[in-house]
């Protein structure tokens, strides 16, 4: 009879080697299982065939196939193990067992190591170890190079190479070591050793080796890039998170699947409320067409940049944003769209604080000009006018002319008027500060409105908490609530009332006026602290509500409005309390 063998084995050999070179791990595997199978059949069968060529590793023959035919059941359990591990040791612990079912009764041990440094990552043995073995790598210079790996840099990390697999354990007598090696990566060694006997050498015991170590292999570098995907996953996702850029993205449905940390603190909506919902719930209603139109052309393929939206903001208000956006490719199609974006709402804000600035210096040179033109004249023409209007209403003087020069005391006064008040917008007062009393201050600046309030014949109310002190300069704080007092009682009808309110919150205070007039509509509300602006035509040159907020502002606090047509209107001024 011919010796088992032959051309069908050398065939199946070069099959091994031609799916090493294509896909090196899975390919080895299924070679590994079709060879056991096609050598129990043509064992069976009785064929005679020439020997084996020499290959990398003894080609099976005689008793050796059918102990591979019996390796499928662990190595299939093994593969099935390894799938659904999520860590090192429960791989360590698979492939124990592995070893455990295929040579029972022989110690043997698992050590995985990091393929850039190879330090001992997990570890599992069974049998009596040698003193200081565990952290000891020694590896035959051909198996190392038969898995393609360089010989020459493992050693130069540490690793031992040797013409002799080396023991781990205590009595050892039969070695074999085998290297977990994927894409020319060392990732383990499994050792599986015995004590002299018989069977312990069998010729089938390398092969069956090989393979479970290219098993395992596979296993080690599918966790691993599992592990390491998913901390890349999170590294973005932490990147995301925490960017000051403000990051959205949508699927092709326009619903929002990233939400991050930097939109959550400008629109103050938390991440879970904004994932699953359309993105155009959260801008203004005027931007909703734009922004259908921006997704589309976005999930059409094009990057479109600069692209200025409206977000509502929780609570009330709106925060403007400019939003550059790209597709997101998966699988060669568009998925969905990432927008990344910068809030404009603080670069409108220094923008218009420029433009204040710019404002004030034209009139700090306007006021100037006009104070010392106009003071001196004009304080002369209202003394003269005032004492003739005394002397002629008490001397029984003409009523026409008495008329007459009443308008000219006024019309002084009033031009009087709008000297100081831009000279204070324009030049800031520097008193001294002090601590201040807000609830006397309210009181003094009610009464030096009283003629504003008597002419509306307002009901003043008072709902004064105690509170502590402010720091400031009085004077300029006074003129801050007259302003502010007298631009709310004109605004009210007869017999209107007006609210003055002191509370403490948060280490400020805040001084709130509330009056039931008109309202505003929020056009006329954009533009309230605006210079020169005013709805009242002879009534006011409209720089009462811009002075009260640069005193506020240079007492490091805050005015804001609220109004709505027909509900009146309430001034909230926020001073910081003085430290206790």
């Amino acid at each position: 009879m011919r010796k088992p063998g032959g051309r069908g084995t050398a065939r199946r050999h070069e099959v091994k080697r031609k799916a090493k070179r294509e896909a090196p791990a899975q390919a080895r595997t299924r070679a590994a299982a079709g060879t056991a199978r096609g050598a129990a059949r043509k064992a069976a069968g009785g064929s005679r065939r020439k020997p084996a060529p020499k290959t990398g590793r003894p080609a099976p023959a005689g008793a050796s196939i059918d102990a591979l035919h019996g390796a499928l059941g662990p190595l299939l359990a093994l593969s099935h193990q390894m799938a659904t591990a999520r860590s090192e040791p429960e791989l360590c612990a698979a492939v124990s067992a592995a070893l455990d079912a295929l040579f029972p009764g022989r110690s043997h041990a698992v050590r995985l190591v990091d393929p850039v440094g190879l330090a001992l990552t997990a570890f599992r043995a069974r049998g009596p170890l040698r003193a200081d073995a565990r952290e000891a790598l020694v590896l035959r210079r051909e198996a190392l190079e038969a898995e393609g790996i360089a010989a020459d840099g493992l050693e130069a990390a540490g690793v031992r190479l040797a013409a002799a697999d080396a023991p781990l354990f205590e009595g050892s007598a039969e070695v074999r070591v085998a290297p977990l090696a994927v894409g020319g990566a060392l990732h383990g060694v499994i050792n599986v050793e015995a004590p002299a006997g018989p069977g312990s050498g069998a010729a089938a015991d390398g092969q069956v080796l090989a393979q479970l170590a290219t098993t395992a292999a596979l296993g080690v570098r599918n966790l691993r890039s599992i592990e390491e995907l998913a901390a890349l996953k999170g590294y973005l996702e932490d990147l995301i998170e925490h960017a000051n850029a403000l990051i959205a993205v949508v699927d092709r449905a326009g619903a929002v699947t990233v939400w991050n940390g930097a939109l959550t603190r400008l629109t103050g909506v938390s991440r879970g409320e904004a994932l699953g919902r359309p993105l155009r719930e959260f801008v203004a209603e005027e931007d909703a067409a734009p922004l259908a139109a921006l997704l589309a052309r976005t999930l059409a393929g094009e990057a479109v940049d600069g692209h200025e939206l409206t977000l509502g903001v929780v609570g009330g208000g709106e925060a403007r944003a400019a939003f550059n956006t790209a597709p997101i490719r998966g699988g060669g199609e568009v998925a969905g769209v990432i927008a990344i974006g910068q809030d404009l709402t603080r670069l409108h804000s220094l923008e218009a604080a420029a433009e204040q600035a710019e404002k004030m210096a034209g009139l700090g040179r306007l006021a100037a000009g006009i104070v010392h033109e106009l003071n001196n004249p004009l304080t002369a023409v209202t003394m003269y006018a005032e004492a003739l209007y005394e002397k002629w209403a008490l001397g029984g003087g003409a009523p026409a002319d008495v008329e007459k020069l009443k308008a000219i005391k006024d019309a002084g006064q009033r031009i009087l008027k709008l000297a100081r008040d831009l000279t204070t917008y324009a030049r800031p007062s520097a008193a001294r500060p002090e601590p201040v009393d807000l609830a006397t201050l309210l009181d003094q600046a009610a009464l030096m409105c009283k003629p504003a309030l008597k002419e509306a014949d307002a009901q003043v109310e008072r709902a004064f908490e105690p509170v502590p002190q402010v720091v400031g300069a009085r004077a300029a704080l006074v003129q801050a609530f007259v302003n502010v007092i007298a631009n709310g009682a004109q605004s009210l009808a007869r017999g209107g009332r007006l609210k003055l309110a002191l509370s403490a919150a948060g280490g400020r205070v805040l001084a709130t006026v509330t009056d039931d007039g008109g309202g505003m509509t929020s056009e006329v509300l954009a533009r309230a602290f605006e210079p020169f602006f005013t709805t009242r035509s002879g009534k006011g040159i409209g720089l009462g509500l811009p002075i009260a907020r640069g005193i506020v502002e240079r007492h490091g606090g805050s005015i804001a409005i609220h109004s709505e047509p027909g509900q009146g209107t309430t001034v909230i001024v926020s001073l910081p309390a003085k430290p206790a």
